[in-house]
């Protein structure tokens, strides 16, 4: 059984069809990247596994429950780290922590916690103090106060400097290393290239690609048998006409 499952999700806001045909499904203990351009529904595809929004059409089933229905048992088990996510700037790193802590029933152990994301000498350290590579490791450390069986990591690296990017993704390893399932949503193909044992691709809220990264780069390959990484894969998938613009036909 899969972890997480979608069959055929649809959902629209409005006139708006933001998710039209998304299928895929995520095996336990694998890290598992969504991706696809600005646009394309990953956020709505997120929400509606997290539970947060119920779609018009298709199904969704995450540890074989459908979330909408199970909130509560869903909230226990799946982390969540939003894209956007801030804390009041005077609350302490152990402070945000302990709060967390208290929303769920069984919930990790702050101290392992913190040692995981590297953030043990930073415990009383201010939310506004940190910088924005400690403030991703804290994301991390609250999408899993809950001790949850799968997180969900949003474009985690994106505005980071180069020494933040590889200190996140380090600890995204770290994590996926204790066993968790980790869905993570990224516009980094370099990052998806290293941590992900098989990705989607939507476009236009629908499925166009599941498979491993070397699978994309497999079904993408020039004619001429050129070699390209997964990067000129993901932009061949989305738009073939730019083989030719590029010369690569």
């Amino acid at each position: 059984m899969s972890l997480i499952d979608l069959q055929g999700v649809r959902k629209s806001f409005g006139d708006v069809e933001a998710l039209r045909e998304v299928t895929f499904s995520v095996a336990f203990g694998e890290v598992f990247g969504l991706l696809g351009p600005n646009g394309a529904g990953k956020s709505t595809t997120v929400e509606c596994i997290a539970g947060t929004l119920k779609p018009d059409a298709g199904r969704v089933s995450v540890l074989g429950v459908e979330p909408t229905g199970h909130r509560r048992f869903v909230r226990d088990r799946v982390g969540y780290q939003l894209q956007s996510a801030a804390l009041p700037p005077a609350l302490r790193v152990g402070e945000a922590l302990d709060l967390f802590a208290t929303f769920y029933s069984l919930p990790a152990d702050v101290t392992e916690l913190l040692d995981l994301v590297g953030l043990t000498g930073q415990r009383r350290r201010p939310f506004g103090a940190l910088s924005g590579g400690q403030k991703q490791r804290l994301s991390v450390a609250l999408a899993l106060a809950g001790n949850p069986r799968v997180a969900i990591f949003d474009e985690l690296t994106t505005g980071l400097d180069p020494q933040g990017r590889r200190d996140v993704r380090a600890l995204i390893e770290r994590v996926r290393d204790t066993g968790l399932t980790v869905l993570l949503v990224t516009h980094d193909l370099d990052e998806a290239a290293r941590l992900c044992d098989r990705v989607a691709v939507i476009d236009r809220g629908r499925t166009r690609f599941v498979g491993t990264p070397d699978e994309l780069i497999d079904s993408t390959r020039p004619a001429s048998g050129a070699a390209h990484g997964l990067e000129d894969a993901y932009l061949r998938l989305l738009d073939p006409a730019l083989s030719a613009t590029r010369g690569e036909a």
